[in-house]
């Protein structure tokens, strides 16, 4: 913390490559700073503010990132594994190769996010809102998608494995890529009149 208790703010500022691995840093706000390839490995930053910063390949593993929330930064091909995750957030973002695979994520929070390739095995979306997620080609077996809601999401090539849809809306996701064959886990969810033609299609029927 700064003087009198304030949160310490870092602004502009020049962190590509730092060491910050096993620091305490909670509460500390980053606005528009780099830290591509910086290692926060293990670093303590609960309740922590991104805004704006470029961390492509930052190595964020094993950090307790409780509360932390991220708007508009770029934390492409970066590390999240076994990252504590605990109520955090990420808006417009890119997490485009992002590995969170391991990660302690209870109602940890995307929106307007890329999470193109990205590794989330097992993360729960339960009951959540999700808006404008682009999970294409992603890597989310056995993840949790019951009575979710999808709105302008993709979901196109994941590998979905074992994951439940039970009582989920699909209406509002592309689901291209997706086979008759592979359909199991969207057992008990919504899909439209269309998404159901096009997955028939895959078997040359047509609906009419």
């Amino acid at each position: 913390m700064g003087e009198e208790g304030q949160p310490v703010q870092l602004i502009d500022c020049d962190l590509e490559e730092a060491d910050l691995s096993e620091l305490t840093l909670d509460g500390w706000l980053f606005e528009r700073c780099d830290l591509r390839n910086a290692d926060l490995t293990s670093a303590k930053l609960d309740g922590t503010a991104w805004q704006s910063c470029r961390a492509s390949q930052a190595n964020f593993s094993s950090a307790d990132l409780s509360d932390a929330r991220f708007f508009s930064s770029d934390l492409n091909n970066s590390d999240f594994r076994m990252a504590i995750l605990h109520a955090a957030s990420f808006e417009n973002c890119k997490l485009t190769g992002a590995d969170l695979s391991e990660a302690r994520a209870i109602d940890v929070r995307f929106a307007e996010t890329l999470l193109i390739s990205a590794r989330l095995p097992a993360f729960s979306f339960h009951k959540q809102q999700l808006t404008k997620i682009d999970f294409s080609h992603a890597e989310m077996r056995k993840c949790d998608f019951r009575k979710a809601i999808f709105d302008e999401c993709s979901l196109r090539d994941a590998n979905l494995e074992g994951a439940r849809f039970d009582g989920a809306d699909l209406r509002g996701a592309d689901l291209g890529g997706l086979r008759l064959i592979d359909a199991r886990p969207f057992r008990g969810a919504t899909i439209s009149p269309s998404q159901a033609s096009e997955l028939l299609g895959e078997l040359g029927l047509k609906v009419v």
